[in-house]
């Protein structure tokens, strides 16, 4: 069997047991990346049928106000789709260059179970939490 294929079987997550980041775990992140991928694009096409098909006739200034705002709710979200399937791309790219799952601060490998909540992640928690902690004293100074 191929990874793609192992990798496809619903039963199989990667485990602390397997080597990191073995061909077959690559295939399921890649999988999982594409699927996430796909879904956004649906969605996004969805919403511009959607906005496509709204009539913009709508007899009560209130009713108008209410369509803008959701109009422009459902832009805001697309655009911050639009930046996720950047990120996206870039975890596909790296799972081609080899260093996908492994944090580009340190090099140390980010683990499995914040790859499966976050598979874009590029940083390990420990170094995502300093990064977040030298944020919180710079806004706060």
């Amino acid at each position: 069997m191929t990874a793609a294929v192992l990798a496809k079987q619903d039963s199989y997550r990667p485990s602390e047991d397997e080597e990191f980041m073995n061909e077959r775990q690559l295939e399921y992140f890649r999988q999982k990346l594409l699927t996430w991928k796909e879904e956004i694009l649906r969605e996004s096409r969805e919403t511009l049928s959607h906005l496509q098909n709204e009539t913009e006739n709508l007899p009560d200034d209130v009713d108008r106000a209410w369509s803008a705002t959701d109009r422009a709710l459902e832009l805001r979200t697309r655009d911050r789709q639009r930046k996720l399937i950047s990120k996206i791309d870039e975890a596909l790219r790296r799972i081609e260059d080899g260093s996908y799952g492994y944090c580009e601060e340190t090099g140390e490998p980010i683990g499995l179970a914040r790859l499966e909540a976050r598979p874009i992640a590029t940083l390990s928690l420990e170094a995502q939490e300093r990064h977040e902690r030298r944020e919180r004293v710079h806004r706060d100074e």
